[in-house]
């Protein structure tokens, strides 16, 4: 299902690249039909078409230039559609246009993208039709009995196969085999173009179709802004509803305490005064660690021993068995350990709340890759509010997170930093 996907991305791809290429010439090509139509080329063509031409050239320029933008943006947003639907590749629009001039970046990045495509559809062109025409030539063996069995002594005419190399032809039976086996040879290259091509093709939309390097720092920064606010609120919340009301007690109950004991001579309830000295007592551990889960909510002191010990301390707190592997050749900044640690966190709390998985793999490599696979149910959704939330976090550092979740599992999150 996913290669026709990918066929069909590829075939809508050079459907617009012609289209892009026809675009400029409507103009001037209508004005040929209409002088063409009227008679007008063949009766005057020096002293009526060179004036109408000079007329149309400028004229032509003015209305690209006019509709470039508008254009640029509405082509985008059908490739940033086909995208999603036939590759599941979300991309976030750019930033409306406010005004109507022309110095509109991203719709002038959308045109840049549509020139773009031009170049870019050969690939994906190339790759749909070794897909397409490598299963007709592999068919020619089969249908071949059906229609060419003429009695003997016929003179047929040769039977045509379109390849990449030109047209081949055979008369005979033993010919189709070698049709076939260029069929089989298309097939086996459609795959790698087509992947190729898309995969250019996907990198040059994230660049030019997207939010554009400024809003999406911008955006980032907001991001980060509002996430600082909210853990200062979460931690405002917490001190207030735990280590603040335990303190409180604590301080009441060795008030009360005191008050037991009196001010001199021998204590008038001794046993009350010590119940509430325990019961202080009991309500200062108590605080200590609410303070200490705080401390580790903002930043877990066994990652000073490095993001490995600090991932496999993880592990053994999942409900879940989790197999750890950490390769990094070089130690990353304490933020970026917090980050990836948190993130582990949240995939592997998602997983055992969500997958129904036996066993779960956890491992950070590469420049700094974190990925995280189950063997459970599958269905994830990447739109939910759980990874949703998570992608816009990371996308504070240009992190980048792509999710596989087939029904039926398995699920596997690769985050990027």
């Amino acid at each position: 299902m996913m290669a026709l996907r990918r066929v069909a991305f590829c075939v809508a791809g050079v459907v617009s690249a012609v289209v892009i290429l026809a675009l400029p010439a409507v103009v001037p090509g209508a004005a040929v039909l209409i002088l063409w139509a009227t008679g007008t080329l063949a009766e005057q063509p020096a002293p009526v078409v060179a004036p109408v031409f000079l007329v149309l050239f400028p004229l032509t320029v003015a209305l690209l230039v006019v509709l470039a933008t508008p254009f640029g943006r509405t082509t985008g947003k059908w490739h940033r559609f086909l995208a999603r639907r036939l590759l599941g590749a979300r991309m976030d629009a750019p930033p409306p246009r406010r005004s109507r001039r022309i110095s509109d970046g991203p719709g002038w990045r959308a045109l840049g993208y549509g020139v773009l495509k031009v170049p870019l559809a050969i690939p994906e062109g190339y790759g749909a039709f070794c897909f397409v025409f490598g299963v007709v030539n592999l068919s020619y063996p089969l249908w071949w009995p059906l229609f060419r069995n003429h009695p003997p002594g016929t003179t047929l005419g040769p039977v045509w196969a379109l390849t990449p190399f030109g047209m081949i032809s055979t008369r005979t039976f033993a010919g189709t085999f070698l049709i076939a086996a260029a069929g089989l040879a298309m097939l086996l290259v459609a795959p790698w173009l087509m992947r190729a091509g898309v995969a250019l093709d996907l990198a040059a939309m994230r660049r030019l179709l997207g939010p554009g390097r400024v809003a999406e720092l911008t955006e980032s920064r907001a991001q980060a802004i509002d996430d600082a606010a909210a853990m200062m609120r979460r931690l405002e919340r917490d001190l207030h509803d735990g280590a603040q009301i335990r303190l409180a007690t604590l301080a009441m109950n060795l008030g009360m305490a005191t008050e037991k004991l009196g001010a001199d001579g021998p204590p008038p309830d001794l046993d009350q005064a010590r119940e509430l000295v325990a019961l202080a007592h009991r309500g200062a551990k108590e605080a200590l660690a609410d303070l200490r889960d705080l401390v580790r909510g903002i930043h877990p002191p066994v990652l000073d021993n490095g993001l490995g010990d600090a991932l496999g301390t993880l592990a053994t707190s999942s409900a879940i068995p989790v197999e750890v592997h950490v390769d990094l050749p070089v130690r990353p900044s304490p933020a970026i350990e917090t980050i990836v640690y948190f993130c582990a966190a949240e995939l592997l709390a998602n997983a055992a709340k969500h997958s129904r998985a036996t066993s779960i793999k956890l491992t950070v490599g590469g420049r700094l890759t974190l990925t995280v696979e189950d063997d459970g149910a599958g269905g994830a959704d990447p739109n939910g509010p759980g990874l949703s939330g998570l992608a816009r976090r990371i996308a504070v550092v240009d992190g980048r997170m792509t999710v596989t979740s087939p029904p039926g599992g398995p699920t596997r999150v690769d985050i990027h930093i």
